[in-house]
């Protein structure tokens, strides 16, 4: 068995350090096991992950946004030209 090293949000440790220990569970082994379970309700297509998206609010929020190159553009120019004072 190889070891991977992960650094970890605090909160998220947290979490799951919590869920880990509701389930009788040490944080190492609850890790592999989520990890070594394969999710049925991930997306498998474009098309399901742009429902997925759609579905979960992600997709589609900033409707006041009618051109995304522009924004995008307009955000990369604010922030080349941000001043670190």
């Amino acid at each position: 068995m190889s070891s991977i090293t992960l650094d970890l949000p605090q909160g998220l440790e947290t979490d799951l350090k919590a869920k880990a220990a509701q389930l009788g569970f040490s944080l190492s082994d609850y890790i592999l096991r989520v990890l070594s379970v394969e999710n049925p309700t991930m997306p498998k297509t474009g098309a399901e992950l742009v429902a997925y998206w759609q579905k979960e609010g992600v997709y589609g929020y900033r409707s006041d946004i009618l051109d995304s190159q522009k924004h995008a553009r307009a955000i990369r120019d604010k922030a080349e030209r941000r001043n670190y004072a």
